[in-house]
């Protein structure tokens, strides 16, 4: 695969990433993203503009995602993009830890604002200025509130789908009468994401909390799912924060209790974004390109034609659009590939690149001996004469055996690459020459993160849920504890 000639700039720079061992990784993820459609360069810079192969992949996690979060008892709604300076600046670390990464809206309608708007990074605010005006009594609560939006945050160094300016996203928002309550909903909607991840994009994730470092602006705790990519760097793929009342109290909202007492409400708020397109390609892709799993691919089955005389072109065409209204009417995404102006070669090459899970080729003998041949994009097998009767049946089942393998890849890749060591010297030496996932007891602090993401650009991805090792030292201070943590180098 080839970049196109004109993307060779600032911008294409910044997606190569920093180091030159690291550069073909990262092209052929560009070139991976531009080829198979998925998204392309906007004019503005650090924005994308995501094409319809693309946003049908976004949009099939999107309503997966939806049904789950529906099924947990929360409402879809939509609050403004454009939020008042002034409301940022009322939780204190929350405007801190968003600043830098704001747009900002000074003029409108030819004349300066009496008050400058900030273009939402995220919508704490603003929800948490309705929720106050919606919440009074303890039976107001729990407010259970989701939005999907676009948010927008200045980066200066931007990757497609994995880091952009603009970007799609879901982010819930809850309110709550107490803390128990709240730090339940918070991981309850962690343990939504996982399985979004492991059973819908075939991706395994570690489960945890992030440290006081790299935890959400405003948040008491965050909680996460990592998941390790092929080149053996993370991903963040989603968090839930536990907000205790912070922003309650920044924002008044307040209710009457069962016992008549005026209480400040628990929050908590959470989200997932467009990156997750970003960390199919990553997760899963090869040399060829996309690994698509079925439960989310646009198209799960391709048909390919293939003939010769105008005679065999009619009566293979017939059998194959028989074959397409048949999955189709079994609730299989199908596509029929009947273009006349390229070869049943670079077909498959085409849609192999792509990432379609199963293809189906039939030829004039194939229809006379009433089988097809099916060919599986992610081990690259073929099975030949296999019957046309009852194939709708056989190809629903293929796609979960091929749904079940993707994530086994997955989590046997990430049980390959997760390394355990006692000292800093063994962190340093796995980090730098194996990468991957790397688990050691730690019990350092955040000036101590600090200086090893310095040293080996490695950070703590999360503190793993049901810690129960006995005591150890800590690889970097010795300390004693029982703690452990996971780190990696992330995207």
């Amino acid at each position: 695969m080839e970049v196109k000639e004109n993307i060779e700039t600032d911008e294409q720079a910044d997606v190569l990433g920093e180091d030159d061992k690291d550069s073909d990784r990262a092209k052929w993820y560009t070139q991976t993203i531009l080829q198979t459609e998925l998204a392309d360069y906007s004019p503005v810079k650090g924005c994308m503009v995501i094409r319809p192969y693309g946003y049908a992949l976004w949009d099939n996690i999107k309503n997966a995602l939806d049904k789950m979060i529906k099924d947990t008892g929360h409402q879809n709604a939509y609050f403004p993009m454009l939020i008042p300076e002034s409301f940022l600046t009322k939780e204190k670390e929350h405007v801190e830890g968003f600043a830098p990464e704001c747009a900002v809206v000074t003029h409108g309608g030819g004349k300066k604002l009496d008050e400058p708007l900030i273009v939402r990074p995220t919508s704490e605010t603003i929800i948490n200025y309705m929720f106050a005006q919606w919440v009074q009594s303890w039976r107001d609560l729990p407010l259970l509130i989701n939005q999907w939006a676009n948010v927008v945050r200045w980066e200066m160094r931007t990757r497609l789908f994995l880091r952009t300016m603009e970007f799609l996203w879901q982010e819930g928002h809850t309110a709550h009468a107490t803390s128990d309550e709240a730090e339940e909903e918070a991981k309850k909607m962690l343990e939504v994401y996982r399985t979004l991840s492991e059973e819908w994009l075939a991706l395994p994730v570690l489960t945890g909390t992030k440290t006081d470092r790299e935890r959400f602006a405003g948040a008491v705790r965050t909680y996460c799912i990592e998941a390790l990519m092929r080149d053996g760097k993370a991903l963040q793929a989603g968090t839930s924060h536990f907000l205790g009342q912070n922003f309650a109290k920044a924002f008044e909202i307040k209710f009457q209790s069962q016992e008549g007492q005026l209480e400040f409400a628990w929050q908590t708020s959470w989200g997932v974004s467009t990156r997750l397109v970003g960390a199919i390609v990553l997760g899963h892709g090869d040399e060829k390109g996309l690994i698509l799993p079925p439960k989310i691919a646009p198209v799960q089955i391709v048909i390919v034609p293939i003939y010769k005389t105008d005679a065999d072109k009619t009566t293979v065409l017939e059998r194959s659009n028989a074959i397409a209204s048949e999955l189709k009417a079994a609730g299989i995404r199908v596509h029929l590939d009947d273009r006349d102006n390229h070869t049943p070669g670079f077909k498959f090459n085409h849609w192999e690149q792509k990432g379609v899970p199963v293809r189906l080729n039939i030829g004039p003998k194939d229809c006379e001996k009433n089988v097809v041949e099916i060919a599986r994009r992610d081990t690259g097998t073929k099975t030949r004469d296999v019957s046309q009767s009852g194939l709708s049946e056989y190809l629903t089942n293929l796609l979960d055996e091929v749904q079940k393998a993707i994530f086994e890849r997955a989590l046997n890749f990430r049980k390959e690459n997760t390394h355990t060591i006692d000292t800093y010297d063994q962190f340093k030496d796995v980090i730098e020459n194996k990468h991957g996932f790397v688990e050691a007891y730690f019990a350092g602090s955040s000036e101590d993160e600090g200086k090893i993401k310095e040293e080996t650009k490695a950070t703590v991805r999360c503190i793993p849920f049901n810690q129960d090792h006995p005591e150890g030292k800590c690889f970097y201070t010795g300390k004693a504890t029982k703690i452990k943590a996971v780190f990696a180098r992330a995207y």
